[in-house]
C-alpha cells in the first residue's frame, strides 16, 4: 500500500472510531387533564390581587417523562408551546380551549431529549438542568444551573440540534449556587429602554447583602443588578409585559409555611445596571388554592385581546405533587 493509499486508509478507521453524536428521538405523550372548576380549594372567588383565575387543569401522562416543567413559552398564536424539562428535555404540544374561551385540554405532546455542545444526550441530569426559556429570532435560548450557562438553539430544529451558541451570563459561575443558578430568562420588549435585551435572575444566589443576582446581558444599559430576596421565597421565572414591566414568578416550598407562589412586578423604568429592584407582589396564593410547585410563567394576548398569565407546575416527579396549568387574566 503506498503511503497516500496508507494515510487514506488510516483517517478513514479513525473516522470509524470516533463516537457518532445520537440523534435525539422523541416520545408521544398522550395527556389527560382534569379542568379545575374554581382556583381556590373552597369558594367561589375569581379576583385574587391583580389577576383573575380564567381556568385551569391538573395534567397526567402514562408517560414516565412527562412532568417536571421549568418553564413554558408560547408561540404567538397564544396554542402551541415549548416547554423544558429539568431532567434535560423538550416538551412540544397545544392547549385546546373550550367553548368559553377556557383551558380544556393539552394535546400533541412530545418530550424530546435535550443534545449538548458534542450533539449527544447527556448521561447525567446536572449537566443538562434546564430551567429558565426564551424565544426570540429563530432562537430557543435556555439557561442551566448546576453546570452554568446560557445556550441558544436554532429555530425551527432545536429538539434536534446541538447548541449553535452560549451567551456571556455577567453573573460569576462561582456565585452561583449549584441548585439555585439562573432560573429566570426573560426578554424585554424591543421599543423599552433595554431595547429588548435578554435579562436573567438567579433563583437563590446572593450577594453579600443576601439580594438575589440578576443581569441585563444585552444592549445599551448591559450590566449586573440585584433583586431583593423574601427569605421564604425563590425566584423561579419572569417575563415581560408589553409595557416593559418584568413579572418574576416566585415560589414557596417549605414544609414550616407550606407551598405558596407569588408574582412581583417590577417597573421596566428601574432596571438598570447597579439597581437593587423590587416591586409590589400582584399575585400571592397558598394551599388554600389550587397550585402546586410553580416553576414556569408566560405573559400571551389572551382569547380576550389582553394580557393572560400561564404558570405551569413542576411535580418532581413524585406521586405527592401535580403537573397544572392555571391560566389568568391581568387587570391593570
Amino acid at each position: 500500500m503506498s503511503l497516500k493509499g496508507f494515510c487514506a486508509a488510516l483517517v478513514a478507521s479513525v473516522a470509524l472510531a470516533l463516537p457518532v453524536p445520537a440523534a435525539a428521538s422523541g416520545v408521544d405523550a398522550p395527556v389527560s387533564a382534569r379542568v379545575l372548576q374554581g382556583f381556590k380549594v373552597s369558594g367561589k372567588e375569581t379576583r385574587f390581587g391583580s389577576l383573575e383565575f380564567v381556568g385551569g387543569l391538573v395534567l397526567s401522562s402514562r408517560e414516565p417523562l412527562f412532568g417536571a416543567v421549568s418553564s413554558i413559552r408560547f408561540r404567538p398564536d397564544g396554542r402551541n408551546f415549548i416547554a423544558v424539562l429539568d431532567t434535560g428535555h423538550w416538551m412540544t404540544g397545544q392547549i385546546e380551549r373550550s367553548a368559553d374561551g377556557k383551558l380544556s385540554g393539552v394535546t400533541g405532546v412530545k418530550i424530546t431529549p435535550m443534545l449538548d455542545a458534542a450533539g449527544r444526550e447527556p448521561r447525567r441530569k446536572m449537566e443538562m438542568d434546564a430551567e429558565g426559556l426564551v424565544l426570540r429570532d429563530g432562537q430557543v435560548i435556555v439557561s442551566y444551573e448546576q453546570r452554568h450557562r446560557i445556550d441558544v438553539y436554532p429555530d425551527p430544529g432545536f429538539e434536534t440540534s446541538r447548541p449553535a451558541k452560549r451567551i456571556p451570563h455577567l453573573i460569576p459561575s462561582a456565585e452561583l449556587r449549584g441548585n439555585g443558578g439562573m432560573e429566570a430568562l426573560g426578554i424585554a420588549p424591543a421599543n423599552s429602554p433595554l431595547r429588548g435585551a435578554l435579562v436573567v435572575v438567579a433563583e437563590k444566589s446572593v450577594d453579600e447583602n443576601g439580594n438575589l443576582l440578576g443581569a441585563i446581558l444585552e444592549g445599551p444599559l448591559k450590566g449586573t443588578f440585584t433583586v431583593a430576596r423574601h427569605p421564604s421565597f425563590d425566584v423561579t421565572d419572569s417575563d415581560f409585559l408589553p409595557n416593559g414591566d418584568l413579572l418574576l414568578l416566585e415560589r414557596r416550598f417549605n414544609m414550616a409555611e407550606g407551598v405558596g407562589v407569588r408574582i412581583r412586578r417590577i417597573r421596566g423604568a428601574d432596571i438598570k445596571p447597579g439597581a437593587l429592584l423590587d416591586g409590589p407582589v400582584i399575585f400571592q396564593a397558598g394551599m388554600e388554592s389550587q397550585i402546586d410547585n410553580m416553576e414556569g410563567m408566560d405573559v400571551i394576548a389572551g382569547p380576550d385581546g389582553a394580557a393572560h398569565i400561564i404558570l405551569v407546575s413542576d411535580d418532581n416527579h413524585s406521586f405527592l405533587q401535580r403537573n397544572m396549568m392555571l391560566e389568568f387574566r391581568l387587570n391593570e
